[in-house]
């Protein structure tokens, strides 16, 4: 009996273990089974976008500034303030343009008056002029008739000289005053070239008594206020900016920042969306207006401003909002497409899970940002454009099988499948999931107890 009861121990000692080497076997089986995530490859619409972020700005902004240094004595504009063109919006102090004026002004009487006095002497040296022709005109008379005298021996060759004498003496005096009407006359024009450059300066001191008066240079809203009432602006080498407006709110445009390797996929006249922060549910529809040809180097990266029109009708858009601008570059309406995560996958002994070749355009490339507020980078296949790439299905032995396709557009998430044996609702593996856990029935029996 002792001998059967061992033997029966034994045997239960033998099963126990080979129930546990089952289960530890069974166990580690389900542990190494691998678990893959998949979708489906799906039909619809498919498109590419060029994304990027902007500034909103007034199509039209206006700075208004001082041409004349003075204090601001009063302001009657301040922000948001609708203004006229033609309005006036501040005024400098004008007390030491008002003296400048008066003092210019006086040069100009004065100088008129030197002129009157050079035309008055003018006059007279002209009087002066008629005296001495007549006096030339009788001493010349008395020279002719006493040379006859003279000649027949009335008077004496004495009376003869003195009469000549006086004759070419008052030629002399003519011709002296001849002169000096010469010198009158330039005098005159002289003076009449002073009187004009004092009213030069007269208009000149007008002209900065009436820029002490600030106004508007266009209609439209200040959005900008520099200063304050009792403050000194000094116009010397730049003109201080008083007020910025902004012409018509109700018409704005965004100034986008296109990375160079997305601009050449951008049109004149192309529509374009964006939204802002302030109202994320809303939408915002425009056109590029402008693709300006001036590069832009931040940390070396070239980008491209893009001018995009933003009407603004109930003027919620209000200047300097950030616009996170969304253009459609190229769409298909039905196509065959799958995400992107499949075409990056690989299984292990591949290669890693990073795409290889060509397939690299089409996946590594998705909505990659620069910093700065710098647009996104392409997101894929341009128009027209194909590459090859590879999916993974899971054949008939649940393992990874290879499937070459070619692939077109891209938004960044999906991508057309131009070419390839994927049809409509095939699975492809998207990436690797969590382990199977092994569960309860694996572990097979726990074998008798031992007590």
């Amino acid at each position: 009996m002792k001998l059967n009861s061992g033997r029966i121990l034994a045997a239960l000692v033998l099963v126990a273990v080979a129930a546990g080497a089952w289960a530890w076997y069974a166990s580690r089986q389900a542990a190494g089974e691998t678990k893959y995530r998949t979708g489906k490859v799906e039909r619809g619409p498919l498109q590419a976008v060029v994304v990027a972020s902007g500034t909103l700005n007034a199509v039209t902004t206006v700075q208004v500034g001082s041409q004349v240094s003075g204090q601001i004595l009063e302001i009657f504009a301040d922000f948001n303030t609708q203004v006229k063109k033609d309005q006036i919006i501040a005024r400098i102090d004008p007390q030491s343009f008002e003296l400048r004026v008066n003092q210019t002004g006086a040069d100009v009487d004065a100088a008129k008056s030197a002129v009157a006095v050079a035309t008055s002497a003018l006059a007279a040296q002209r009087a002066e002029t008629g005296r001495v022709k007549v006096n030339l005109a009788d001493a010349e008379r008395d020279f002719n008739r006493k040379k006859l005298l003279v000649e027949k021996n009335f008077i004496s060759p004495a009376e003869l000289d003195r009469a000549r004498t006086l004759f070419d003496s008052t030629r002399e005096q003519l011709k002296s005053v001849e002169a000096q009407i010469e010198v009158n006359a330039s005098q005159i024009a002289s003076a009449q070239a002073t009187v004009k450059q004092r009213e030069a300066l007269l208009k000149q001191a007008q002209v900065d008594l009436e820029r002490t008066i600030i106004r508007a240079p266009v209609n439209g809203t200040v959005i900008l206020k520099n200063i304050d009432a009792g403050q000194t602006v000094a116009a010397s080498l730049q003109a201080p900016v008083l007020f910025t407006i902004a012409q018509d709110l109700r018409d704005m445009q965004v100034e986008a920042a296109i990375d160079e390797a997305d601009v050449g996929r951008l049109r004149v006249s192309q529509q374009a969306n964006f939204t802002v922060d302030a109202f994320p549910r809303r939408g915002f529809a425009g056109e590029i207006r402008q693709i300006r040809k001036s590069p832009v180097n931040v940390q070396n990266v070239i980008s491209y401003t893009v001018v995009i029109s933003a009407a603004n009708p109930d003027q919620s858009l209000l200047p300097g909002m950030t616009a996170n601008v969304r253009v459609v570059v190229d769409s298909r309406d039905a196509v065959l497409k799958v995400a992107n995560a499949a075409l990056r996958f690989r299984p292990a002994g591949t290669g890693g899970t990073g795409s290889t070749g060509s397939t690299v355009a089409a996946g590594a490339g998705e909505a990659k940002a620069h910093s700065n507020g710098q647009p996104a980078q392409k997101t894929g296949g341009r128009a027209g454009a194909a590459h090859v790439g590879r999916v993974w299905i899971r054949g008939p032995d649940g393992q990874p099988q290879a499937l070459e396709v070619r692939t077109g557009l891209t938004d960044g998430a999906s991508t057309e499948i131009a070419a390839g044996p994927l049809k409509e609702s095939d699975e492809v593996i998207l990436g690797i999931g969590e382990t199977q856990a092994p569960s309860k029935k694996a572990a097979g029996p726990s074998g008798p107890r031992m007590f």
